[in-house]
Parts: structure tokens; C-alpha cells; sequence
């Protein structure tokens, strides 16, 4: 049986890296198609000016928000007549995973420039797609990951800390996923087993978390960069992107996709949503205590949601959670990565369970 371990071309983490967006474009042409938020390229204009000084040329299409068919038409639509050499998806999870989704239907190279670190999107080949009232619909795979993904930790530093505790909600449930997949000889996302480097990267992902989160917290709040930011940027998009897609997801990311059906949880992040997946699929492996007192106490530290009301879902009556489950089961692969089989009864008693968890710890 293959192995595989799928990694992006370069992954580069500094302060100030943004400036030398041109040496990282230039080797593959001077022109640009930018896919972006408005106010993220306007965030990070210094360096988009820079590399324009530099030779490089933009085709800048903006973004909607969301990562949907309609918007993707749109780009490739509106890029048609547009000559470019190289795509640049620079912003969130949404904005890369947009990025990737055009670079597979155009075949153009790809370079990711994380304004955040808010999801292990950036490094892998993997994109979410969702509708046009943001209920994740499916997915796609490039066919490789992403040439470059360049993270100025400066730009990072200077984000509201929300986004980074969010990428540590989703960066702190590979190892468990990964676990997860180890056991049951789940393929990953590449088509093969998991590799040991791959393994280790996802334990890496969850000891560097553990050690490093609180301190790169208190840097954000003075939006400074330190080692413990730097480390935690590198566990938030490249070792959990690692983790994930060439070990695989489980119970975790199943509920996430899941809960976006209901119509409360679309404030919530993908990493607030993650986090609460986590606590459902380690009650529904039965995880020991002493296990389940580590993750809620990572999660009081560092703020993340330990009930369903912080992510959205204030009365969770049996009809939401039926429904979450049988969402859940109607896509099933990250579900059945476990050792187990999962039901109905089982997901809404362990949704229940999550709150009762929260106060006892």
C-alpha cells in the first residue's frame, strides 16, 4: 500500500516578507491575476506598490467573501481577456481557497499570501466549496498544493488576535484527527497512507500549541513578532496543513461541515467550529479524562468555545441536533476514518454531552 505526503513547493514565514512579494512572482512572469478582499490588498498595498516598482503587474479581480461557484465564474469570467502568469491569493481561508479553485481550472502556477492565520488552508491542495448562503456544499483537489505560500508575520501580528485563536482551534484538532486515521489505516486526502514524517508533523503541530500559544497570544495583543508567534504562525498553516491532508481529518472536521447548517453558527469561525468538533469526537471515542482536562484547559487559555452557545447555538433543542447529525452522516468520509461506526443516536448524544463538559471542567 503507497504512502503519499503532499507539501506546497516553499513555505516561507518572516517579518516584512510582503516586500519581496516580487521575488517570489518574477520567476514565473511579470503579470499577476490577484485574488482579494478589498481591504486586505489595501492592508498590505506597500507591498503590492513594491512589487509593482519592482515590475510586477496586477490584474486585481477583488473577492466576494465566500468561496462559491458564482464567484469563481465570475473571476474567470472577468480574467478571460486579462493575460497573467501567475495567480496571487492573498487574505483568508475563503480568498485561498477561491485562489486555488481558479488556478485548477485556468492552470496557472499559485502563490498564497495568508493575511491571517486563521485555518491550515493555505498550505494544502484541498479547497472547501460552499453555496451562496455559506452552507458548505463539497470540495475540490488541485492537482498539487500551492507553489509558494508566503506569511509575513508582521502582517499577522498586526491582525485582530480572534483570527489567530481561531487557526489554533483548527491547528489543535489535527493531532487527535490524525490519531484517528493512524488507527484505522485511513487514506488521506492524497490518495495513500499516511507517512511518518507526516505523523510526527501533527504531534509537532500540537506540542508546538501547547507550549508556544499563550505567549504568541500576548504578542498579538501588542501586534509584535516574537519566536512563539512565528512558531505558532508556522503550527496554524503548515504543520496542520501537513497533519491534514496526508494524514487526515476526522470526527472533528465532520461536525464543523455539519454545523454550518444551521443558520446561528455562521458567525462562528471554521476554528470556533472545529474546536467544539473536537469535544464530539473525543466523547464519542470516549477519551480519558485526563485527556479531556488538557484539551478544555487549552481552550480556557487561550479563549476558545468550550458549549455550543460560543459558537452560536444557544438552544441546542434535539431538532438542530438531529439535523447536524444527519448532515454529518449524509457526508460521511471524515466520519468514517475512525475505528467505529457512527449513527444518529450517537453524533446528537455527544452534542448533547459537549455542554455538561464544559461546565464540569
Amino acid at each position: 500500500m503507497k504512502r503519499i505526503l503532499r507539501t506546497p513547493g516553499k513555505f516561507i514565514v518572516g517579518r516584512g516578507e510582503i516586500g519581496n512579494l516580487s521575488e517570489y512572482i518574477l520567476p514565473y512572469g511579470g503579470k499577476a491575476l490577484l485574488i482579494a478582499l478589498k481591504e486586505d490588498a489595501e492592508r498590505v498595498r506597500y507591498g503590492l506598490d513594491k512589487a509593482a516598482r519592482s515590475g510586477v503587474g496586477f490584474v486585481e479581480t477583488g473577492f466576494c467573501g465566500e468561496c462559491c461557484m458564482s464567484e469563481i465564474d465570475r473571476i474567470i469570467r472577468e480574467c478571460q481577456g486579462e493575460a497573467f502568469d501567475v495567480i496571487v491569493g492573498l487574505g483568508g481561508g475563503k480568498a485561498l481557497d477561491t485562489a486555488k479553485a481558479v488556478s485548477r481550472r485556468v492552470n496557472k502556477p499559485l502563490i498564497i499570501v495568508p493575511t491571517i492565520a486563521s485555518t491550515d488552508a493555505p498550505c494544502s491542495a484541498l479547497l472547501i466549496l460552499y453555496s451562496d448562503d455559506h452552507v458548505m456544499i463539497g470540495s475540490e483537489t488541485m492537482v498539487k498544493s500551492p507553489d509558494i505560500v508566503l506569511a509575513d508575520s508582521e502582517v499577522i501580528a498586526n491582525a485582530p488576535k480572534r483570527f489567530l485563536v481561531a487557526g489554533m482551534g483548527d491547528a489543535f484538532a489535527t493531532y487527535y484527527e490524525a490519531r484517528a486515521c493512524v488507527r484505522s489505516c485511513a487514506f488521506n486526502y492524497a490518495g495513500g497512507l499516511y507517512t511518518q514524517a507526516a505523523w510526527q508533523m501533527a504531534r509537532l503541530c500540537r506540542d508546538v500549541l501547547l507550549e508556544d500559544s499563550v505567549k504568541a497570544l500576548e504578542a498579538c495583543e501588542h501586534s509584535v513578532v516574537t519566536p512563539a508567534l512565528e512558531n505558532i504562525i508556522e503550527a496554524n498553516l503548515y504543520l496542520s496543513g501537513i497533519g491534514f491532508e496526508s494524514v487526515g481529518c476526522a470526527a472533528a472536521h465532520g461536525i464543523h461541515n455539519a454545523l454550518t447548517v444551521l443558520e446561528e453558527t455562521h458567525g462562528a469561525m471554521h476554528g470556533e467550529k472545529v474546536a467544539i468538533g473536537l469535544l464530539v469526537q473525543l466523547i464519542l471515542e470516549n477519551a480519558p479524562e485526563e485527556e479531556l482536562r488538557t484539551v478544555m484547559d487549552y481552550y480556557r487559555r487561550v479563549g476558545l468555545p468550550t458549549t455550543l452557545a460560543g459558537i452560536g447555538i444557544a438552544e441546542p433543542v434535539e431538532t438542530k441536533l438531529c439535523k447536524v447529525a444527519r448532515r454529518a452522516l449524509e457526508r460521511p468520509k471524515p466520519l468514517t476514518n475512525h475505528a467505529f461506526p457512527l449513527d444518529e443516536e450517537m453524533i446528537v448524544a455527544a452534542l448533547k454531552t459537549v455542554d455538561s463538559l464544559g461546565e464540569r471542567f
